[in-house]
Order: C-alpha cells, then structure tokens, then sequence
C-alpha cells in the first residue's frame, strides 16, 4: 500500500484517446496559481488539449467525472471537455494547452492518473519547457512532447491487497446506478466486502463515507445536466435516483446553493481564460 505519506488512489475511469506520432502544437504554457480570488474556476477550450500536473489537494469534475486530486495527480483532458475546480486556497500547477494531430495510431489515456515515482521527472521537464517557450519553442515542443509520451504510459497503479480494488468496485457500482435506490449494504456486496470493512476503506481511500459519496456524485450528475443538457427538470431528478421533485428541489438548494432552474440558468459558462 505504500508509506503513511503516499499511496495510491482509486479514480473513477475515464479514459481519452491521442494520437502522439506526431509533436504537439503547445499554444500556451505555464505555472498556474488559483484559489486566490476564488475556490472555484470552470474550464473549456474548445480546441485545445489541457495537461495539467498538480501540486495540491483539490477537486476536480471533468465533464460530470469528480476526482480528488493530490501533489503528484496528472490530468489530459480533450478539446471541448468541461472543467471544474474547487480549491482548498492558492493551488498552483503546471499547464500546457495544445493540439495534438489527428492522425496516428490512438492511444488511450486515463484522464487523470498519479504520476507516483515519475512525477519529478514530468516536473522538471514541463518546468524546462515552460523556461525555454520565449527563446527556444522548438526545445519547448520537444519536452512537452516527452511528457505527453510519459504520461500515456504511466504503469498501473500498485494493487497490492484488496482495498484498492473493493473500493474501484464499489465506486464503478455507483456510478452504473445512480439513478437507482442505492444502499451501502449492497453496494458492499457488489465490492465484495463487508458493510463494516468497505466503510473503513472507503474513507482511507476517498477520504469520504459511501453515503456521502452517493450524494455528491448524484448531485455532480444533476448539475451536469441541468447545465449542459435540455432534459425536464423532472426528468434530471429520476436520473440520479430522486424521484420527488420537493426533495430534488431542496438537495439542488443545499449541494448546489441554488434551485434547480438557477442552476439550469448559470449554464452559460465564460470561455477559459
């Protein structure tokens, strides 16, 4: 499982597709401060990749996916893709946006992994590449291109006793059943585990209880929906399991500080900066 300060962490899976034959094109690259001015910022580039390797603890949604990110947590997420932050105060990581070739043999990548032992490595070579943008961009291309290699072929991570896998069990259960009645009993029996032993797990691993995993991810979901997409109101609510529209309407109010049909409203986001 590795020392008290570093293990590793079950993320849901999402996983995109590049394509690396050929170098990236970086349009913009860089150490990004956040979480001064605000603990939340929300991202689309509608024509360019994001790689982001963090330096912080946060949370991070990308489409309607929620990871907890850590120091050591890389993220490439395609063009087009909705990100959302929520910061714990200033959080600073290293960023390139660019656009990667549409040709060549694909590969997938999981869109947001820990980096473990390679993350000095991918470090100093995006610190490098950041340095080398003004005078040497074809040094830039290079090293970013390196990461972008590294980062596609991370190895798995270290599963060494069951924890991590009753608890990637459990998480892929809820997500498949989020509109369906949930309870941690049973979302125990499909991790395999006892009631007792995957509440222990779950917060060593998530730092969350189960119940309070369903309600977030629910919610997460609803938002999503609400923002992004024209379903009824009521129809969102069955989506993720709640099918009194009182009870949707108070939940949306507490997990998202405003009424469902606010949060339908603030879907018109701000382009990235």
């Amino acid at each position: 499982m590795g020392s008290a300060h570093h293990h590793w962490y079950v993320f849901p899976m999402q996983w995109f597709s590049v394509r690396l034959d050929e170098p990236p094109r970086v349009a913009g690259i860089g150490v990004g401060v956040h979480g001064t001015a605000s603990p939340h910022d929300t991202f689309r580039l509608p024509d360019l990749w994001q790689l982001h390797l963090y330096r912080y603890t946060a949370r991070l949604i990308v489409a309607d996916t929620a990871y907890t990110i850590r120091p050591g947590t890389v993220s490439l997420v395609p063009p087009g893709t909705l990100v959302r932050y929520q910061y714990r105060g200033r959080s600073e990581h290293l960023y390139a946006h660019l656009r990667l070739s549409p040709t060549g043999e694909p590969r997938t990548v999981p869109a947001v992994q820990d980096a473990g032992a390679h993350t000095a490595t991918l470090s100093a070579q995006l610190l490098q590449a950041i340095s080398s943008a003004p005078q040497a961009p074809a040094r830039t291309t290079a090293e970013v291109w390196s990461v972008l290699w590294r980062v596609a072929h991370l190895p798995a991570p270290d599963t060494e006793g069951a924890g991590h896998q009753a608890v990637a069990a459990a998480i892929a259960h809820i997500e498949s059943r989020l509109a369906e009645p949930l309870t941690v009993p049973g979302v125990a029996l499909a991790a395999g585990v006892s009631h007792n032993h995957l509440t222990r797990l779950f917060r060593a691993e998530t730092g969350d209880t189960v119940v309070a995993h369903i309600r977030r991810r629910r919610m997460e979901r609803a938002g999503h929906l609400l923002r992004e997409t024209t379903l009824p109101v009521r129809s969102v609510a069955a989506s993720v399991g709640i099918g009194d529209l009182q009870a949707f309407n108070k939940i949306c109010r507490r997990e998202l500080g405003a009424s469902p049909r606010a949060v339908r409203a603030s879907g018109a986001l701000p382009p990235a900066p």
